[in-house]
């Protein structure tokens, strides 16, 4: 646990120092390291991968670029970065815990005729907030554990943990390669095996103001529908009204997948495997520092149609957080420039995906997805030609807030902003999650630090001066509050998990391992 003495000259350097982590910010910002677009941006990738591995090497971390997995000279990918911090200069102690942060380093697309009010990629601030691509999604709070090591540094402090990190340059287009890499290093004598707490901060709060620590997220299944009606693309005045015309039949298969007006799912099946609301997950919900109305500023929607598809707290956060989605995403292939032009398109894809929650498995989901579609197109009795591809998906994933990991980020996050945190599941998708937790059978936190307003992946995208400042003191003191945690170091411990008889046993639950260690 961190001394009081050691809390103010930390929170004190970091208060000193706001205007260089601002300054290194603007660096990271400065390079459009945009996933999407690998023919244009590999190289910025590989540049802000190697601005990376300069800073942990100027502060004696080691790092090595590792060979994506699934590089090839068809088609090169970024490495991924992996570096540690082992500290050894004080105590050469096997049991030191060792916590393993995980972040992403390239960006969305983004250009300033999107809507922008400034260049995307030159930090700006205004009104105490750093406007950038990347600002909070991912650089800003990924890079901050590097500005925690450079604090205690210079305060002289060794890390109370071993510190490892993994960053990647592919998240926003899928993170290819890092799954396999994942299970590699999780192996015996690799990377990954001595790790005992895995920590992510690559979501937000549910509000602007009241941190919260996230325990659950829903998982993904992302399709698309291809309806091909000629070989080329027609004049809709020579042709139109003499033949099927595919965007006609994509448009009714869209509107077959969801309600209008409700959100409800159309597709059979898909509620039937959601696990019935219990009266303890429905107790968190009242406790939480959430307004609708403040939320309809957030998505904009306020000055639309002021309306959301709930209109109360409780409702609206499970629709959000704990069942499942369906929303449709855009057409490929069909006319979207400015201006008129009659055409009718020769093959138009349609772009949908479903968020699941825990106990829905994404296999089972695109069987319910195909055989629904199927059964649209052929009540349509169009000659044209449909395909259905999954193009990814992932398993929802769910944790234990009461976990050990959990209640030292709690106790850090409360001696920060003074006030515990809420405890939220998340509507997004962060698959890395689960293959941690798969690969090691190690927990993992996921500990936002920014704000709800934060507009990631939108116009305007930013990073509040305050919490940027605030993530850096929370990530340092939950490295001291970690060293409170009793118990066997957890990766050296490969029990097989309780039974639920052994969970009965007095304190089994509470030690938070899953093992039978010390029962």
């Amino acid at each position: 646990m961190a001394s009081n003495d050691f809390m103010e000259s930390y929170f004190q350097h970091i208060d000193d120092n706001t205007e260089l982590y601002k300054d290194r910010l603007r660096e990271a910002v400065a390079i459009p390291s945009i996933s999407s677009d690998l023919d244009h941006h590999l190289d910025d990738i590989c540049d802000m991968m190697e601005w990376t591995k300069r800073h942990i090497e100027r502060l004696n971390g080691n790092a090595v670029l590792k060979e994506n997995p699934l590089s090839t000279a068809e088609r090169p990918l970024p490495p991924i970065l992996l570096a540690d911090f082992i500290t050894t200069t004080t105590t050469n102690d096997p049991n030191k815990l060792t916590l393993c942060v995980y972040g992403h380093l390239d960006v969305q697309p983004a250009k300033l005729e999107d809507g922008w009010d400034s260049e995307p990629f030159e930090l700006t601030e205004r009104d105490g907030k750093l406007y950038g691509r990347g600002s909070t999604d991912d650089k800003g709070p990924a890079l901050s554990w590097l500005w925690v090591v450079e604090a205690h540094q210079a305060l002289g402090v060794e890390l109370p943990v071993n510190l490892k990190l993994m960053y990647e340059g592919m998240e926003e287009s899928g993170s290819e390669g890092v799954f396999e890499l994942i299970r590699e290093e999780a192996k015996a004598s690799q990377f990954l095996n001595d790790v005992d707490f895995f920590t992510i901060s690559d979501n937000y709060w549910i509000g602007k103001n009241k941190p919260c620590l996230t325990y659950g997220l829903r998982g993904i299944a992302y399709f698309q529908v291809t309806v091909q009606c000629s070989e080329q693309d027609l004049h809709s005045g020579v042709l139109g009204g003499t033949m099927h015309e595919g965007m006609t039949d994509l448009i009714h298969l869209m509107a077959s997948l969801v309600e209008s007006g409700t959100g409800k799912i159309l597709v059979d099946g898909i509620m039937d495997d959601v696990a019935p609301v219990t009266p303890d997950e429905e107790a968190l919900y009242e406790t939480l520092d959430f307004n609708v109305e403040d939320f309809k500023d957030e998505c904009k929607v306020k000055s639309v149609s002021n309306k959301l598809l709930f209109d109360n707290k409780k409702d609206l956060l499970m629709h959000r957080w704990r069942y499942p989605t369906l929303s449709l995403h855009g057409i490929e292939g069909a006319f979207s420039d400015a201006g008129a032009k009659t055409v009718i398109p020769a093959k138009v894809i349609g772009k949908f995906s479903l968020r699941l929650v825990p106990d829905q498995d994404p296999k089972r989901i695109e069987k319910c997805v195909i055989d629904h579609l199927e059964k649209e197109f052929k009540q349509l009795g169009t000659p044209n030609k449909m395909t259905i591809s999954n193009l990814h998906g992932a398993k929802a994933w769910l944790s234990d807030p009461k976990h050990p990991n959990y209640e030292a980020a709690a106790r850090a996050v409360e001696k920060v902003y003074g006030q515990t945190p809420d405890y939220t599941r998340e509507g997004g998708s962060i698959p890395i999650a689960s293959a941690f937790e798969d690969a090691t059978g190690m927990n993992v936190l996921l500990l936002p630090v920014g704000a709800c307003d934060d507009m990631a992946h939108s116009q305007n995208e930013k990073y509040n001066v305050s919490n940027l400042v605030n993530a850096i003191k929370v990530l340092g003191l939950y490295l001291h509050e970690l060293t409170l945690i009793k118990g066997p170091k957890p990766s050296t411990c490969r029990c097989v998990v309780l039974t639920d008889e052994e969970m009965m046993i007095p304190g089994a639950f509470m030690r938070g391992f899953n093992c039978k260690c010390e029962i």
